[in-house]
């Protein structure tokens, strides 16, 4: 996964606006436990503040202990389930003082699957959540945010376009558990595209009529913003085809908006995983931003389908005059570099991953940008003298741009630079280095991308 204001953030063509959502009736399980005997390990805490990866911090005799599924200003009977020389992480058992922010779960799987980890929260809070561990995360990587971060958000449900889930023994499907890499299986998952839940049920009918040798491993789904097209992949041991033909038509039959279904096998230790067969068609049409993109089994391309427009809006347009030469770094399938187009006389949009490369030429056909097949590292490396660009946009994956890259940038020294982080540690660590290079940071956007989710996709816009 790639995962980045006030919540007025309704500029920038954002799709979806946030509102209040009715919640359903409030099952037993939404509600705080109640007191019953509990284990002579378990501990009272004070729950203090929100920490990155989703869980909240609390003290016991000095030690920092990691809490999910408690808010702050709780007070918590909690049993320490692991322990560390410097921390601990404990499971709730009783929630003796509950917070005026805590909320009805709309998920009766929120708790046990891995996939979210603030559906105990109103949303609101949920932001202010993220604002608070992105600050503190920077400054603690020697890099001081402006007063105001701003913020951009939209509808918190049904918002993800791509998921992807696992097959049980059984054939039974469902998302990793938060406590294990177990799968439990799923009749619901209300942050996902409606289609993408009633396709995820049909492939977990017909797969649980399959012999067990013939099985699949995992199931990636993904489609438009308006769910009229899908694709499908399947994971499997290698050799394992001879079912894959049925499995597509039976999917089909059961879901019209189908488009395509590759099928995958893992590929040799530290390899991608390799496709062996393909139904259909191997692309949808995803329209956002004005434009309709080629996507590809297998590309990335953001997840929230309400707040596409307003990301780019974000990333292109906000401060942005145009230019020579533009740079898309990480580009993907050309995301940023279809709309820099329209703003630059030149745009080099550089891409490694085969999956994305050929939608990329696609995309950027009839432009003034050009597809660069390369990783990032390659391109910035490439001998001889070179025009500087007026603008580089990097989107790396989690794990930031690292020290080579970032010392290339600020050699570079491109007069504006936008970073897309998905991860607020790495960003901070690549960010004390391009401000030590000369860069000062104009604006910083948290983008809640994954709403019920700790994850934090930030855009920084960033002047030398």
């Amino acid at each position: 996964m790639k995962e980045r204001r006030s919540q007025s953030g309704n500029r920038g063509g954002m799709r979806g606006s946030l509102r209040d959502h009715p919640s359903r009736k409030e099952r037993p399980e939404d509600r705080p436990p109640a007191a019953q005997a509990l284990p002579s390990a378990s501990q009272l805490v004070s729950i203090e503040k929100p920490i990155y990866g989703g869980a909240f911090l609390a003290h016991l005799e000095g030690k920092a202990v990691f809490v999910p599924l408690a808010l702050p200003g709780e007070q918590a009977r909690v049993r320490i389930v692991e322990e560390k020389r410097s921390y601990a992480t404990a499971e709730v058992d009783e929630i003796v003082a509950s917070a005026a922010e805590r909320a009805a779960s709309r998920c009766a799987h929120f708790g046990s699957c891995g996939s979210c980890h603030y559906q105990h929260a109103e949303y609101p809070s949920q932001l202010e959540f993220k604002q608070s561990v992105l600050r503190e995360t920077l400054q603690r990587g020697g890099v001081r945010a402006p007063d105001e971060i701003a913020v951009l958000a939209g509808d918190p449900w049904a918002y993800r376009n791509r998921i992807r889930l696992a097959f049980d023994v059984e054939g039974r499907l469902g998302y990793r558990g938060r406590r294990s890499h177990a799968v439990i299986p799923i009749a619901e998952c209300p942050i996902a595209a409606p289609l993408l839940v009633r396709a995820a049920l049909a492939a977990g009918e017909i797969v649980h009529e399959m012999r067990p040798g013939q099985r699949p491993e995992e199931i990636s789904l993904f489609c438009d913003a308006e769910e009229t097209a899908l694709l499908a992949s399947v994971a499997a041991a290698a050799g394992r085809k001879q079912w894959f033909e049925d499995f597509a038509q039976s999917l089909a039959k059961k879901i019209p908006a189908l488009k395509g279904v590759e099928l995958s096998a893992a590929g040799e230790k530290r390899q991608a995983p390799q496709s062996v067969a393909q139904w259909g068609a191997n692309s949808l049409l995803y329209p956002s931003a004005g434009f309709a993109y080629r996507v590809d089994h297998g590309a990335f391309f953001q997840v929230n389908r309400w707040l596409l427009d307003a990301l780019v809006d974000a990333v292109v347009k906000r401060g942005i005059t145009g230019g020579r030469l533009a740079w898309d770094l990480f580009a993907g399938v050309g995301l940023f570099a279809r709309q820099l187009a329209g703003h630059f006389d030149r745009v080099e949009a550089v891409e490694a991953a085969q999956a994305a490369t050929e939608a990329l030429k696609h995309n950027l056909a009839g432009t003034r940008a050009r597809a660069v097949k390369a990783t990032t590292l390659e391109f910035l490396r490439g001998a001889g003298p070179r025009e500087r660009p007026d603008l580089m946009v990097v989107d790396p994956p989690r794990a930031g741009l690292g020290a080579e890259t970032t010392a290339l940038l600020a050699e570079i020294g491109a007069p504006a630079l936008v970073y897309v982080s998905c991860d607020p540690a790495t960003l901070a660590r690549d960010l004390r280095h391009l401000l030590a290079a000369g860069y000062t940071i104009e604006n910083i956007t948290l983008t809640d991308l994954f709403p019920q989710t700790f994850h934090i996709e930030t855009v920084v816009q960033l002047r030398r």
